[in-house]
């Protein structure tokens, strides 16, 4: 259960400030920018401490919702001016998840190809001694200790490889997620950023249940994309915590068009929670829910079926894998 406790944001960050330009001195580090919120205070607030030591690295490794690539890149090199790198590593990543199934393999290998690919592309750019990681504490919580996990492991705890070039740079690993908003608010972050989605380390492919293809990721993305639409199309995208989509890799008998489909189900998850230990699923009104519906089985092809998930944390995670 979580601490009662009252964060003083602006000490936590000059707290932060310092020890980070103590750890670093006169090295370089890296940042594994994702262009989630938890990694985007990490950039901005290391940024501000040893400014151009700092470089961004965006890896695109294919698992990223509709059209995000692009935006990340947009936002933290035009509006931020960070050193941001972009490394296109999507066929590296999938041929590696060929064929993977178990939830716990997937995020092993996520996090240890994520390792490899900023230690290729570090030797390229120079000497990096540190990267900079958007951990926190409920990722820490629920990959647990002493090798044995508590719930999941996260792609930037428990999926870390044991033998790593860089040494740790995690400036929010104490923090939950509405403090980690407040801090980003506090260090100057535009709203959209703060108030982005959570999106998990390994992306789709924890919201892939099962193999992951190609094509259940084209399909993943417009479900996906139609589901958070919708729900700011209704102004409830500030009020629910969380929402997305999930494909399991599973088919049933469906008909379209008065002919018989074998089609895929999509599963719509919407949670409300203050710190994601804890969530509930949200009551969305039933007609936000039918055109969410109708607009999937309209506009995705592959999906005959819609279900919505009624499962609060716990017994149930946020995410599915």
């Amino acid at each position: 259960m979580r601490e009662e406790r009252t964060l003083d944001v602006q000490a936590y960050i000059e707290e932060q400030v310092a020890a980070i330009r103590a750890t670093v001195g006169d090295g370089k580090a890296l940042c594994a920018l994702s262009g989630g919120v938890d990694s985007a205070v990490s950039a901005v607030l290391v940024h501000k401490a040893i400014g151009d030591q700092l470089v961004c690295m965006f890896v695109n490794h294919g698992l990223m919702r509709l059209g995000e690539p692009e935006e990340v890149e947009k936002t933290f090199r035009e509006r931020f001016g960070i050193n941001l790198v972009t490394v296109d590593a999507r066929r590296r990543f999938l041929d590696k998840l060929q064929g993977v199934e178990d939830p716990e393999q997937k995020r092993k290998i996520i996090g240890e190809e994520f390792i490899r690919v900023f230690e290729d592309e570090a030797r390229q750019l120079g000497r990096f001694e540190f990267l900079v990681q958007g951990t926190i504490y409920p990722d820490i919580v629920e990959s647990g200790t002493g090798g044995e996990v508590r719930v999941k492991s996260h792609h930037n705890v428990g999926g870390l490889p044991a033998e790593m070039g860089f040494k740790l740079i995690e400036p929010l690993k104490y923090l939950y997620k509405d403090e980690v908003r407040q801090v980003g608010l506090a260090l100057g972050l535009p709203e959209e950023i703060v108030w982005r989605q959570p999106f998990p380390g390994p992306g789709l492919g924890v919201r892939i249940i099962g193999a992951i293809t190609e094509e259940k990721l084209d399909i993943l993305r417009q479900a996906d994309y139609i589901f958070r639409e919708e729900i700011k199309k209704a102004g409830m995208d500030r009020e629910v915590w969380q929402y997305f989509a999930v494909l399991p890799s599973i088919k049933s008998v469906g008909m379209k068009d008065g002919r018989r489909t074998y089609a895929y189900p999509i599963i719509l998850r919407a949670v409300h929670s203050v710190d994601a230990m804890t969530a509930d699923f949200a009551k969305l009104p039933w007609e936000v829910l039918e055109r969410v519906s109708r607009r999937i089985l309209d506009e995705v092809d592959q999906v005959n079926r819609v279900v919505y998930d009624l499962s609060p944390k716990p017994p149930g995670t946020i995410e599915w894998e």
